[in-house]
């Protein structure tokens, strides 16, 4: 004879696992921030970035803003491959180079 499930058991695994998803989700949605300067930023006005972005439907826009990310994410794939040369403490090696803004200069 087959042994019963435990249907609260899974439903409990299921939202534990959904839980989790949720707050790596959060984490990295931060992190991103974070890496994009963003976070320079006041928080009324990159909510207010956001909203337009998720608002936008012109699709020309929403191209040019994916090529950008895209271009984003593959510096920063490149930038982790060559974190060997970094320091104990996880500060960059001093090799006299800066990174350039992608953003551009910020006027104060």
């Amino acid at each position: 004879m087959r042994k019963p499930r435990d249907f609260d058991a899974e439903l409990k695994a299921l939202s534990d696992k959904a839980k989790l998803l949720r707050d790596r989700k959060l984490v990295q949605l931060g992190e991103l921030v974070l890496a994009a300067g963003a976070d320079a930023l006041p928080v009324e006005q990159l909510a207010g970035a956001l909203l337009a972005a998720a608002q936008s439907s012109d699709t020309s826009t929403k191209e040019a803003w994916r090529k950008s990310g895209a271009a984003f994410f593959q510096r920063t794939a490149r930038g982790a491959a060559r974190g060997a040369g970094r320091g104990a403490s996880g500060d960059a090696a001093s090799d006299g180079s800066a990174k350039p803004n992608p953003a551009g200069p910020r006027a104060a």
